[in-house]
């Protein structure tokens, strides 16, 4: 044996030379996984190197930890210290993998209701490969347990020991004035858990997550009706007026809303080997009488479809951190669509063919003001009735129809698909379409399960259209987010056609559709730029709602003088002429990277200064819960006690209502349906 290897040994069976072996694995593991499973959008030389360094002041801190105690037991805590930080990293990584961001003790508070299901595509999700975070803290307890390593009983010096501590703290001392000179207002002005990654590591971006979630807990505790001022002039300032031309034309109208799981508007007119993928929707994408739009982005965060739900049925955006619905659906005051329109005649109505709790849906709704909510204890079960995250869309649609033919009208309802979800599942009876060829078998079957859903929609529409809902309802359709992460960057090129995607290329690739249909209303394609925040005032505008006073944050999609800038929830925006996205500007027409003039400069910086403002205001209605300090003279707040949605009394409900408002469908067709509904699902065959 050689003089350095002995030399190297003898240190490796000292206290601190096993504390120093331990952080330098849990450093190297660090950066690989950084690299390796996540996109952080590192530039420069400074980010490079933060990138490096970021993993050491926690690791010296937390491992230090041990160096506390004495004998056997410091080798083992710091085992257990190492074992408890890689499988934060493991979880990150899986959680990254699915939904292009780290996890937050909001969603790790939420569990119970938002992450139940993460085990149905846990499967896909999962990678043997990602076990290998686990190897170092295996490779530590062999060289303990074969005595490779031997146990040092001496005590480390306390003053060895808090001079690791006061090192560790120095250390995040100066990486976040690095970060900070790099990236100015890094914590006050973040809105991307990805710069908090890149810049102060996973383990610092868990303290301030936690952090954050203490904040929210405090700020509602102390807002008050003051807090609302801000809010009420940024409004008045920024809101613009309706369209007269489409005001109230389609007033006391049905409403029904149908949520697009995962639908990404590229999807509309493209092609697998020669065949539509959504050949229903694209034909309703043209009708004379929808109104389609173009350069509709989705804007939610860590919510996802809670977001969405969030932003569509409140103008409301969701949080930074964790989704609204799980962490204020049950205790907030709302001022939303089912609630507005319960209040103008309407019967409120959301179907979704998963369990009630799912995102909090069973409390939230209550606070929106739903009258009902037929989640899948409303829904017939059989093993193969259901995938992935719930019941198909065909069993779905059919069942759902028999419901909406009791429900009195004029009546808001909302349909929640799921079969598009990811892991994108489809059992071979139900699976008539090609996948895609990248390669990246998350992305290949994604045209599958699409697919799937416009078949689905076309026997819905038929239906509408057989049983005399089409004719009397405004119909919108809106998909809440993106299918496929910016993870598949390989397999997005191939998919639109392209060598390589840059950042703009992915902000586009955030369009997803929003068409609004209505009997004799003039449709069209329209290329206005909006996102879900502006689809409940062009709603309410179309249905003749006056809204001026109402806490919206949106602007109807139809108004000749609204701005066109687009908010994405991690503070960059896009506008018809310019896009942000990452700290690059681009040229919205052509993505061609842009240097900014002296005009151009200054136009941004309003821009950005509007984006943050409308998300802080927004956050600031949420978090403090500030509508119950707003009331409306023709609007009150929603008694949540009222509502009910277990199966026997829902459908006591539904019966008590058909016979004291007897407008229903059945109830005009002398307690009969007036279409049957048709559909190829082999399942029911």
């Amino acid at each position: 044996m050689s003089d350095f290897v002995k030399r190297t040994a003898a240190k490796l069976n000292t206290v601190f030379g096993f504390f120093i072996l331990v952080v330098v694995l849990f450093c190297i593991k660090t950066y690989i996984a950084y690299q390796t499973e996540f996109s952080l959008g590192v530039k420069g030389g400074i980010q490079q190197f933060l990138l490096v360094v970021n993993p050491i002041p926690a690791a010296l801190l937390l491992f230090g930890i041990a160096l506390y105690f004495r004998g056997r037991l410091v080798y083992w805590l710091m085992i257990l210290i190492d074992l408890i930080q890689t499988s934060w990293i493991f979880a990150n990584i899986l959680y990254y993998r699915e939904f292009s961001d780290f996890m937050t003790f909001s969603v790790i508070k939420g569990s119970g209701n938002v992450q139940n299901n993460l085990g149905k595509s846990i499967g896909q999700i999962i990678h043997p490969i990602d076990f290998f975070v686990y190897l170092d803290v295996v490779l530590l307890i062999v060289l303990l347990m074969t005595h490779v390593i031997h146990v040092d009983s001496r005590p480390f010096k306390r003053r060895y020991a808090l001079t690791m501590t006061v090192l560790a703290f120095s250390l995040m001392g100066a990486e976040y004035g690095m970060a900070n000179a790099n990236r100015s207002g890094l914590l006050t002005r973040t809105f991307d858990n990805n710069y908090l990654v890149k810049y102060l590591g996973l383990n610092e971006y868990a303290a301030f997550s936690v952090y954050q979630t203490q904040k929210q807990s405090s700020t509602r505790a102390h807002a008050s009706a003051s807090d609302l001022q801000s809010v009420k002039k940024y409004l008045k300032h920024n809101r613009v007026g309706d369209n007269p031309a489409y005001f109230g034309t389609e007033k006391g109208k049905n409403v029904i809303i149908i949520h697009l799981e995962s639908f990404q508007q590229f999807l509309i007119n493209y092609k697998v080997d020669g065949k539509e993928v959504t050949p229903n929707l694209n034909k309703f994408y043209k009708n004379q009488n929808t109104m389609s739009f173009d350069n509709f982005y989705n804007q939610v965060a860590q919510g996802k479809t809670s977001d969405a739900e969030m932003m569509l049925e409140n103008s409301l955006f969701g949080l930074p951190q964790g989704s609204a619905m799980t962490e204020y659906g049950t205790q907030n005051t709302f001022q939303a669509a089912p609630a507005i329109l319960g209040q103008r005649g309407y019967t409120s109505a959301a179907f979704h063919g998963d369990v009630p709790s799912f995102w909090n849906r069973d409390n939230t709704y209550k606070s929106w003001g739903y009258n009902y909510f037929f989640s899948s204890q409303y829904y017939k079960e059989k093993p193969d009735y259901s995938v992935g995250y719930g019941l198909k869309d065909k069993i779905f649609f059919r069942d759902t129809s028999k419901y909406l033919q009791q429900l009195p009208q004029p009546f808001y309802a909302k349909l929640i698909t799921l079969t598009n979800h990811y892991p994108y599942e489809l059992d071979k009876e139900n699976t008539d379409f090609p996948a895609t060829k990248t390669g990246d078998k998350t992305v290949d079957p994604y045209v599958q399960t699409a697919h799937y859903l416009d078949e689905a929609f076309g026997e819905f529409l038929t239906y509408m259209k057989q049983s005399g809902l089409y004719k009397n309802s405004v119909i919108v359709l809106y998909g809440d987010h993106y299918g496929i992460s910016n993870n598949h960057r390989p397999a997005i090129a191939q998919l639109l056609g392209k060598k390589k995607v840059t950042n703009y290329d992915l902000a586009q690739f955030q369009k997803v559709p929003l068409m609004i249909h209505a009997a004799g209303m003039k449709g069209g394609i329209n290329h206005t730029y909006g996102g879900e925040i502006d689809v409940l005032p062009t709603l309410m505008d179309l249905l003749g709602v006056k809204d001026n006073h109402t806490i919206q944050f949106g602007n109807d999609l139809l108004a000749k003088n609204r701005n066109q800038t687009v908010a994405f929830r991690n503070g960059d925006f896009v506008t018809p002429q310019l896009a942000k996205v990452s700290g690059t500007v681009y040229n919205t027409k052509t993505g061609a990277v842009v240097k900014p003039n002296t005009v151009q400069k200054k136009r941004l910086a309003r821009e950005q200064n509007h984006v943050t403002s409308e998300l802080s205001l927004s956050d600031r209605v949420i978090q403090g819960d500030l509508l119950r300090f707003y009331q409306l003279k023709d609007f009150k707040s929603v008694n949540k006690g009222k509502y009910n949605y277990k199966y026997s009394n829902g459908m006591q409900q539904l019966k008590a209502a058909q016979k004291s408002k007897p407008t229903s469908l059945m109830a005009k067709n002398h307690g009969k349906v007036t279409a049957t509904y048709k559909t190829d699902a082999p399942e029911l065959k």
